[in-house]
């Protein structure tokens, strides 16, 4: 992995392939393996860039809670440090609302696609991000943060999903496991959620924007999804029928065909 600084702290971005740039940005919590489906889907005719949000995996942790202006600013960085000077950025739930953030002001972004990002602070609950790794087994006594991790990931997938697909939920927990943000980390994350309202300043992101969503998201009702799409004047709605808050990995196939026809769609040859 390699690093770049900004404001004193050091974040760490992964880069992989070559052209023009995508770079994800995840979720409060998540670690940069919860964009692997597409990180390997669009690598190649693509340079992807993944990087971890300050406070997860291996990026530096100050002391928070967040401001949406800081995390812009982090995004920022990492644009920089790969030279995009017209990149696609990719984001999910509260990376989503810093990518439409910076992409208000920003020279270096060309598209926007959100996955499960709300139109406004009100819409989302980040509740299921939260685990405490501390958090005891009952009856035993014993530290099993999988069990949290388990409780988190399920209520991030849905029933379906959860029950076609055991062992890539089991490959989940371990990896939230090893590079997930920690409870009080994540939630000076989602702090930078405060006051984010885009249906007030959304008619400044002229950027084209998709507006990718599971239709049972429990964390973000899909209501909130399309209202944020209406805000945006390039904004367009891709529902995702029967998936949950992570559809970019319960229906991978469906969220990678989008992503690629959208950004083929606006990449100069």
């Amino acid at each position: 992995m390699q690093t770049v600084s900004t404001d004193g702290t050091t974040l760490h971005y992964a880069v992989d392939g070559e052209g023009p740039p995508v770079v994800f940005v995840t979720e409060a919590g998540l670690g940069g393996w919860s964009w692997g489906w597409q990180h390997r889907a669009v690598a190649g005719p693509y340079r992807s860039v993944v990087w971890d949000l300050r406070g997860t995996g291996r990026s530096e942790r100050p002391p928070g809670p967040y401001a949406m202006e800081t995390l812009v600013a982090d995004l920022e960085a990492i644009l920089a440090a790969v030279d995009a000077r017209a990149a696609h950025v990719v984001g999910a739930g509260l990376g989503g609302a810093i990518a439409l953030r910076a992409a208000r002001a920003s020279t270096r972004i060309e598209t926007v696609t959100v996955v499960g990002t709300p139109a406004d602070e009100t819409a989302f609950d980040g509740s299921a991000l939260v685990v405490d790794r501390d958090e005891t087994s009952q009856g035993d006594g014993v530290a099993s943060d999988g069990d949290a991790f388990r409780r988190s990931t399920e209520a991030l997938l849905s029933a379906d999903f959860r029950a076609a697909q055991p062992a890539v939920v089991d490959g989940i927990v371990d990896w939230r496991r090893d590079g997930d943000a920690d409870a009080a980390a994540t939630r000076d994350q989602l702090a930078a959620f405060e006051e984010f309202d885009a249906t007030d300043w959304g008619y400044e992101v002229t950027t084209p924007t998709a507006v990718v969503h599971g239709t049972d998201d429990a964390v973000v009702p899909v209501e909130s999804a399309e209202r944020l799409a209406d805000a945006l004047p390039n904004g367009a709605f891709v529902p995702i029928d029967g998936a949950a808050h992570l559809p970019q990995i319960e229906r991978s196939r469906a969220v990678n065909d989008h992503l690629r026809g959208f950004l083929n769609e606006h990449t100069d040859e």
